[in-house]
């Protein structure tokens, strides 16, 4: 059986702070189709971003060892190891927002996407208009430069790289949703978000209403009596906060 592959070596981490002003940030374009990249490449630099291209994931590794990048724009269906096991191998090392390109659009191949790490997922054929603003959203979700590497409350230790959250040492089950929902409320804790600002910066799809259902699931997992939160508080009228002890 072939070896898996090491994880990636992250030379410089991401420069968040220009992720925050979205337009500037410095993207890898990872595709093994030489005219979409160049398409890519020309039409995201018009843009103001920076452009850096790789041709399959051996090439974006030595890129990533070498340079910091802001986002990745990646292609799912690369010769050697495809987009999504990149996207894995990568999440041990790095939270660099990614963001995967395929041909193929069945939900069970966004959802494999979703799962490996990534933060959202495109279709092909696609409009670069749409392309655009994605990336924008995804950027302006980025993590903030200050982040710590991982958060303890109530016994539990969230890891924000990862997306996992540990009580004692044992693994805490946690859907693709309630990690990113989580993620969001532990980047700030103690500040209020309002349920458009956890959409807009988490990956829940959906509604208010649905940041209320992620958020009761939430609390059945961390909450000793969900009914009574210590740790998740809703503040009327405005939205949802963590406090951590």
């Amino acid at each position: 059986m072939p070896t898996a592959p090491p994880p990636l070596s992250v030379a410089v981490t991401p420069s968040y702070t220009l992720a925050t002003m979205t337009d500037g940030a410095h993207i890898l374009v990872v595709d093994d189709d030489a005219r979409l990249r160049e398409l890519l490449r020309k039409f995201l630099s018009e843009r103001g971003f920076r452009i850096t291209t790789a041709g399959d994931s051996a090439a974006a590794a030595e890129k990533i060892a070498a340079l910091a990048f802001d986002l990745l724009v990646l292609d799912v269906m690369l010769p050697g190891e495809n987009g999504i096991d990149f996207t894995r191998r990568l999440r041990q090392t790095s939270a660099v927002p990614i963001l995967l390109l395929t041909a193929r659009g069945e939900s069970q191949d966004r959802i494999a996407g979703l799962a490996s790490g990534a933060d959202d997922y495109l279709p092909k054929p696609f409009e670069p208009d749409e392309l655009l603003l994605r990336i924008r959203a995804i950027l302006r979700r980025a993590p903030p430069p200050d982040m710590p590497a991982e958060i303890h409350f109530g016994g539990f230790r969230f890891d924000f790289m990862r997306e996992e959250l540990t009580r004692a040492g044992a693994p805490v089950h946690l859907t693709a949703a309630e990690a990113s929902l989580l993620k969001v409320l532990a980047a700030t804790p103690g500040t209020t978000l309002s349920r458009d600002e956890l959409l807009r910066r988490s990956r829940i799809s959906g509604n208010e209403r649905t940041v209320d259902v992620q958020v009761t699931r939430l609390r059945r997992k961390i909450e000793t009596d969900p009914r009574l939160p210590r740790h998740i508080h809703t503040v009327r009228g405005a939205g949802y906060l963590l406090r951590i002890d």
